[in-house]
């Protein structure tokens, strides 16, 4: 969108010509939110998580009066060119009270890039944002099951319902291919090559990957395909959405969540965890059986390396044995 053309802006049924720095602020960031979903790809969610950030920081801004006089018609609601890195510090700090820094980091991101997008359209000239520093992180170690634990889990699932069937198929996708579930959930059946052994998915920013999948996921998918045909009288090589709810439509994620805690349960493993701790527990055994770290990031279809690093947490039995192996004096 372009802001020459946002000059004219309703109202009460009639069009106020602004200049361009009166632009109001909720015109701006719907710009920024068309542009991340034209312009980047960025997911509905993703859009959604910057939109009620920026919404909270204008909140703030306004509450404690530096964007005067917002809600009169035709007054300068922006006053983009005076909120500088003061009044950043001070949304951070007020941040701080009830928030993560992981929290804290993603919504100054959201600060930043709004800025910057101000800066790239020539609304103003310099990022306030640009001086403010990332909260340090801290380090989490992201939960995985242990190898037997996960082979516990998968062997558990019972195959004597259809719904079961498609349970196993699921969960051995999710662990043998390390896929988000909204990658899994948003597999089509044409997106399964049964003969070069990979799936098809659509991740992040709807960028498409081509992932390997293991020979007992293949067979877990067959078997639920033959079940779909016998069962549900659904043709195996239908064009269709992979996964199906017991009322034949696509299953969601939330779904798969609920499953996997009822699974949990079931086997006896009182630990929390989601759809996301398979993803990690592919990452960490992959990682610890000597995979690349790079291979390992295409897999999962990470951006950035140092977002793959957070797997490498090897054991301290594997630490140890390659010290052994590997020190000229230990």
């Amino acid at each position: 969108m372009h802001f020459q053309a946002e000059k004219k802006v309703a109202q009460g049924g009639c069009l106020i010509e602004y200049p361009m720095t009166r632009i109001p602020i909720d015109s701006l960031i719907r710009s920024f939110i068309e542009s991340l979903e034209a312009e980047k790809g960025y997911a509905k969610n993703t859009c959604r998580g910057y939109r009620r950030d920026l919404a909270e920081f204008v909140s703030y801004l306004d509450d404690n009066g530096f964007l005067k006089n917002r809600h009169k018609p035709g007054a300068d609601v922006m006053g983009v060119k005076t909120v500088n890195g003061i009044h950043i510090r001070g949304y951070l700090g007020h941040l701080h009270k009830r928030n993560k820094k992981s929290t804290i980091a993603r919504k100054l991101s959201a600060v930043r890039s709004f800025f910057k997008f101000l800066v790239k359209r020539g609304v103003i000239e310099d990022n306030p944002s640009e001086s403010i520093l990332t909260p340090k992180q801290e380090q989490h170690i992201p939960a995985y099951l242990p190898v037997d634990e996960m082979f516990r889990l998968l062997d558990s699932i019972q195959t004597s319902h259809i719904l079961d069937v498609r349970n196993r198929a699921i969960f051995e996708v999710l662990y043998s291919c390390g896929i988000r579930v909204s990658e899994l959930v948003g597999m089509n059946n044409n997106d399964v090559d049964s003969r070069g052994e990979t799936i098809r998915v659509l991740g992040k920013g709807n960028k498409e990957r081509i992932v390997p999948i293991g020979q007992k996921a293949l067979d877990a998918i067959q078997a639920y395909r033959e079940q779909l045909e016998m069962e549900w009288n659904i043709p195996q090589h239908q064009n269709r959405p992979l996964f199906l709810n017991k009322n034949k439509g696509r299953l969601s994620a939330r779904s798969v969540a609920r499953i996997l805690e009822k699974l949990l349960k079931a086997c006896g493993l009182l630990i929390p965890a989601s759809p996301h701790t398979l993803r990690h527990s592919f990452a960490t055994h992959m990682l610890d059986a000597g995979a690349d770290l790079r291979v390992v990031q295409e897999l999962l279809g990470h951006k950035s390396l140092s977002t793959t690093q957070k797997y490498t947490h090897v054991s301290i039995d594997r630490l140890m044995e390659t010290y052994d192996r590997a020190h000229p004096r230990k």
